[in-house]
């Protein structure tokens, strides 16, 4: 039987993006194959767990929203899980940066490109993102608007990167704002985890 590497299975609300504000089931998985600076992730650590093992952690919470994160999710998930979640009503979610492939039947991608990653999708291997969310570290933003896997209804967020120094924090968070309000093609996406003081 397959055991899947997981940081943390945990309820709280998403804060990001598309389903902002929706209580969700969160499925963090460790390992990543990117090392960014930003990351604000202690993902490194996990057990091992297998699908019955998952879905009763998942079954103890009753939203049917389950956001599968890391990490980079992408390195483990497969359609034998998603399709158990499935069968247990879920409506399944991924944050990725969109690297690896993904299995089929993933009902919302979360495409998170990292600095570098966005010229012609170099690096970028899936074929498709419901949102595409963009964290905001001073780059050039124009070129994610040609990027192959935006459709015409993806929905393009602009994220502050958050520092723990409180000032600089804060010129990013306006900075980002900004941004937005110069290209209105772009969403705010606030982080409302952080402003909540929650999981």
């Amino acid at each position: 039987m397959k055991h899947y590497l997981i940081n943390e299975i945990f309820y709280s609300l998403q804060g990001e993006g598309y389903h902002a504000g929706q209580a969700a089931t969160f499925v963090r998985f460790s390992g990543c194959n990117l090392q960014c600076p930003f990351c604000d992730t202690r993902h490194h650590e996990g057990v091992r767990m297998s699908v019955d093992e998952i879905m009763e952690a998942v079954g103890r919470n009753p939203s049917r929203l389950v956001v599968i994160t890391g990490g980079e999710p992408s390195l483990h998930i497969d359609s034998a899980l998603i399709s158990t979640l499935h069968d247990a009503g879920k409506y399944v979610a991924i944050e990725t940066n969109g690297t690896n492939p993904l299995p089929e039947g993933i009902d919302w991608v979360t495409l998170s490109p990292k600095s570098g990653m966005t010229e012609g999708g170099d690096r970028i291997v899936i074929g498709r993102a419901d949102e595409i969310k963009v964290v905001n570290i001073g780059q050039p933003l124009d070129a994610y608007f040609s990027m192959p896997q935006r459709a015409a209804d993806t929905i393009m967020y602009l994220q502050p990167c958050y520092e723990p120094d409180v000032a600089r924090y804060r010129d990013n968070v306006a900075d980002t704002v900004e941004k937005v309000k110069q290209d209105p093609r772009w969403r705010l996406s606030a982080q409302l985890h952080r402003y909540l003081c929650i999981e």
